[in-house]
């Protein structure tokens, strides 16, 4: 009788799913655009796909976008979102494309853990996109923010 209490009380145990379990599943909202590692591989080279689907980071000062001081907008290489706007971005000096702010609302936030420490993670709100960091070292004269974006993750459409 005593086994019987006990199997009983465990299958209990790990077949009950909490509220708290339910309300961080419910937090999660899908993205608008959402495809297949397959259709993603069809649409973005080798490089755009390690940085956008799987949080890759390209090589400092490789990205064209890096010295664009051409007037417009960046958008994302994944759904063509706006992104950033060039009235906002400064040579900091890293070797990637840096922004002070984003358009509000098509980039979300995550925090990255995956240097042992917390980073704040851009992603595209749209697609998902990995994008680059946040960082609090940028100009101090307008946000103090610095968003340290991967050019690959970028398009850069000229105002004419």
């Amino acid at each position: 009788m005593n086994k019987l209490l006990i199997t009983i009380t465990v299958l209990i145990f790990f077949n009950c799913n909490s509220s708290a379990q339910q309300k961080q599943n419910e937090g999660k909202k899908p993205y608008k655009v959402t495809k297949t590692e397959a259709e993603w591989k069809t649409q973005l080279s080798a490089k755009e796909f390690y940085v956008l689907r799987q949080a890759g980071t390209e090589r400092a000062f490789t990205s064209p976008l890096n010295k664009n001081y051409k007037k417009g907008v960046y958008v994302c290489k994944g759904c063509d979102t706006p992104l950033f706007k060039s009235e906002h971005k400064f040579d900091s000096g890293t070797g990637w494309p840096s922004f002070d702010r984003e358009i509000k609302g098509n980039v979300a936030f995550s925090t990255d853990y995956n240097l042992g420490y917390a980073r704040t993670e851009e992603h595209c709100a749209t697609c998902g996109g990995h994008l680059g960091h946040v960082f609090n070292d940028g100009p101090r004269n307008t946000t103090g923010k610095r968003h340290c974006i991967n050019g690959v993750s970028l398009k850069f459409y000229e105002n004419k």
